[in-house]
């Protein structure tokens, strides 16, 4: 393995864009990378990780459902991993301890704002599930300034988790999955489940949605297209994937280990021309 070698663990990981990616970020600068993808069970997460890094590696992505594990893994921890208590980043230091960061919320506000124009300051949002994902962006959507932050989930337990380790009352509460007909519309409704991904069906009422509403999926591709189909179908302004999301957290990462920051809208367009 070379000294800077580079992966992303998940499980299931063999639908993972993110090797064509950091590929392509490395020819903008003419870095010559392995990039892998691993597919570790959660039994085997942490012995997989270990023995990267011991073999050489020096920086892994983490997705599903291993973010919270990997933030235990790391002897250090950067401010945004340690708000989420999860992680989509390690690093391994000189002295071959491990570093963890996590760059979901930045790259999935970064993504709204910049390339899809969406407005948070002084929004309505609701937000499905409260699993590692939803920990990774909460926080964000609250520095980047909307008005009320509503999470449900299934376990009305972890909801109440995930807002109690927030601490802001005014802006932020739990509801139970049952009584989602019960609520009125939102301005942007941000699915954060694991659903789409173990190919699960979500019931959800489409009084939630009004025409002003946007849908936002943190999946991206097939994982996506349930919760996208509900959303254009319940009558919503507009509905993305979580593609350009990930792209903007690849380029954080990128960048936190090759010190250069590439650009992310070529890559977009040439994935979203791949999967047209």
């Amino acid at each position: 393995m070379p000294a800077h070698s580079f992966a992303v663990f998940g499980h299931p990981i063999k639908h993972s864009v993110s090797p064509t990616i950091h590929r392509a970020f490395a020819e903008q600068f003419g870095i010559s990378l392995e990039y892998r993808a691993i597919d570790a069970a959660p039994t085997d997460f942490s012995t997989a990780v270990r023995q990267f890094f011991a073999d050489g590696g020096y920086g892994a992505n983490v997705t599903l459902p291993h973010k919270a594990t990997a933030f235990a893994l790391a002897d250090e921890r950067s401010e945004a991993a340690t708000r989420a208590g999860t992680a989509n980043v390690l690093t391994r230091l000189p002295d071959g301890r491990l570093a963890a960061h996590n760059t979901d919320g930045a790259g999935m506000v970064r993504d709204m704002i910049e390339r899809h124009g969406m407005t948070l300051r002084d929004q309505t949002v609701l937000m499905l599930g409260a699993g590692g994902a939803a920990h990774g962006v909460a926080w964000n959507l609250l520095d980047a300034g909307v008005r009320t932050l509503l999470i449900v989930n299934r376990s009305r337990e972890s909801a109440d988790s995930l807002v109690d380790a927030i601490g802001d009352p005014a802006r932020v509460q739990s509801q139970e999955w049952r009584q989602l007909a019960d609520l009125d519309s939102v301005d942007l409704i941000v699915h954060a489940t694991s659903a789409g991904v173990h190919g699960t069906a979500l019931q959800l009422p489409s009084s939630l949605v009004a025409d002003h509403t946007i849908g936002y999926d943190l999946s991206y591709g097939a994982a996506a297209a349930g919760f996208l189909d509900w959303a254009k179908n319940a009558g919503a302004r507009d509905a993305f994937d979580g593609l350009g999301m990930l792209l903007e957290t690849a380029a954080d990462a990128f960048a936190l280990w090759h010190g250069q920051r590439p650009r992310t809208e070529p890559v977009y367009q040439s994935l979203r021309r791949q999967t047209a």
